[in-house]
């Protein structure tokens, strides 16, 4: 099976909004920095209602679609934070509350980076009332759920915490700071926070969101809980185009060197700690897979089976995911509108997966 009949086979035009289908999807597979397939398949812009109506023109996908990034978004968070801990500004194991005071003692910032700070998985901030600075109030009085350290439970309400504390710490807006520290040095030029435009052009759409009265959305962040805080929360809200996500993800792959400028964008130590467990023996048992500051290791629920036991990488809830095997030089991109124009009908566990092994099949 090869990954472009893997992909067609789970296309809408084949079989229109029923269960495991998708509207559209690109997907990059790389070896040691060199492309080795990239294909674009479906449509971005396919559905007009939450019905499955479909528009007179789809718009079709093409290799420079820029996607949202979803849960990807928290490894952009992740760096910043551990740019951070280079320069002296954070500390991985200091307290949270010593740069917020007031929040719950005991939670670090390492606590929030994999996932063991107690706090609450998400929380339905677009019910909040007021407007940014209230919703951000509101996320930092969020109550924990366990003893800090205790448990993985996987918190976008910690990644929304931690990007609070870097605009706090650093003193500027998180999509500035993402720019700043990440795409900027990587020229990563379709990658950011929302989109107008040219970009908005080229975007895939995600969810017809009608409980939250916005309709379909297209060029905003998906997440309820980002979009509450105006698109750039720590935990979801970033764009970006297969392409970029490889230049991201060979930066990883190469010790935070950026292969193609010879630039340094993390020091070795801080992508030791993005790409090692950095749970308990105990945790990890529990969990099922490694995880590090950011990165989930060697989760099979979207890395396959074929890959090294030092895989690392991330999902989105939108349909996307990278994966990163350090050991083979492989990297492997899925970028979908999975919830377009609903979600809910899409697992996408299944396609990824096989994605992943076949690549690695076929190295």
């Amino acid at each position: 099976m090869t990954i472009d009949r893997l992909v067609r086979e789970r296309l809408d035009q084949n079989m229109p909004m029923r269960p495991g289908s998708i509207p559209g999807a690109v997907v990059l597979v790389a070896r040691d920095g060199r492309i080795v397939h990239l294909g674009a398949y479906g449509e971005a812009v396919r559905y007009a209602d939450a019905s499955g109506t479909p528009i007179s023109r789809p718009v079709p996908m093409t290799v420079d679609t820029i996607f949202d990034l979803a849960s990807i978004t928290k490894l952009f968070t992740a760096t910043v934070v551990l740019r951070a801990v280079e320069v002296g500004e954070l500390a991985l194991d200091r307290p949270v509350s010593a740069y917020i005071p007031h929040f719950h003692p005991g939670v670090t910032v390492r606590h929030l980076l994999i996932h063991t700070s107690g706090l609450p998985a998400v929380r339905e901030l677009w019910t909040a009332p007021g407007g940014r600075a209230e919703r951000a109030d509101a996320v930092l009085a969020s109550r924990t759920e366990a003893p800090p350290g205790q448990r993985h439970v996987y918190s976008c309400v910690g990644y929304l915490v931690a990007g609070l504390l870097l605009e706090r710490v650093l003193g500027a807006p998180l999509p500035d700071l993402v720019a700043r520290y990440v795409t900027g040095p990587l020229d990563m030029a379709s990658t950011g926070f929302g989109l107008d435009g040219a970009a908005l052009d080229r975007a895939a759409a995600t969810e017809y969101s009608a409980h939250v009265g916005r309709g379909m959305v297209h060029g905003e962040v998906h997440d309820e809980a980002s979009w509450s805080l105006g698109g750039g929360g720590g935990n979801a809200g970033l764009f970006g185009s297969a392409s970029d996500l490889l230049r991201f993800a060979e930066m990883l792959r190469c010790a935070g060197t950026d292969p193609l400028t010879g630039s340094r964008v993390l020091s070795a130590e801080s992508v030791g700690a993005m790409t090692t467990d950095q749970l308990p023996p105990a945790l990890r048992a529990e969990v099922g897979y490694g995880q590090g500051a950011g990165p989930r290791i060697a989760d099979g629920t979207f890395m396959g089976a074929r890959l090294s036991e030092r895989t690392f990488g991330h999902s989105g809830f939108t349909g996307t995911s990278l994966v990163v095997d350090p050991e083979s030089g492989l990297v492997v991109i899925v970028l979908a509108n999975a919830v377009h124009p609903v979600r809910g009908r899409t697992m996408m566990g299944g396609l990824r997966n096989a994605i992943a092994d076949t690549a690695a099949d076929t190295l």
